[in-house]
């Protein structure tokens, strides 16, 4: 199941969308709709999207921010439907998707809430999402509870 137009929306709204890097909550360098530089690229200074090598120092088009955006979004979208077990609505895959495009694969792989969700307990998941409001010192972003909150309307929206 693909992201769909409102679930794009959704993300681009949450991740912003900027043409020259920045620093996120965290202090990483990132660019485009919410791309966290790699080790990699920061060091070339070059974003490998398949067989195309983009240079990111001087700022991205229009064109290879949505792009990059579609190749970070298919990432996690396959990892959603890798990992999820059951059945899903697309304003719920919308949901996973953005949260999963915000934690990281192996976090969303390795979350109470996976395990959770594939035991079939779709009503843990807001409550599971609320979890994951702290930046890696362990303080609440204020950023990210309301991140969560719109996340879960997502996965509360009608089918």
């Amino acid at each position: 199941m693909p992201l769909s137009d409102a679930g794009t929306a959704m993300l681009v709204a949450l991740e912003g969308e900027r043409a020259v890097p920045y620093r996120d909550q965290a202090g990483f360098l990132t660019l485009g709709v919410g791309h966290r530089l790699t080790v990699s690229e920061l060091a070339s200074g070059l974003i490998h999207l398949g067989s195309v090598t983009l240079p990111w120092r001087e700022g991205l088009s229009p064109l290879v921010i949505e792009a990059l955006r579609d190749h970070d979004v298919d990432r996690a979208a396959a990892a959603v439907t890798r990992l999820v077990t059951v059945q899903l609505t697309p304003g719920q895959f919308d949901c996973l998707v953005s949260f999963c495009f915000n934690i990281g694969v192996e976090a969303f792989e390795h979350s109470t809430l996976l395990r959770l969700l594939n035991q079939g307990d779709y009503a843990a998941v807001p409550d599971e999402l609320r979890r994951w409001v702290h930046d890696h010192a362990g303080t609440v972003l204020p950023v990210l509870e309301r991140r969560r909150e719109i996340e879960i309307a997502r996965w509360g929206a009608p089918a």
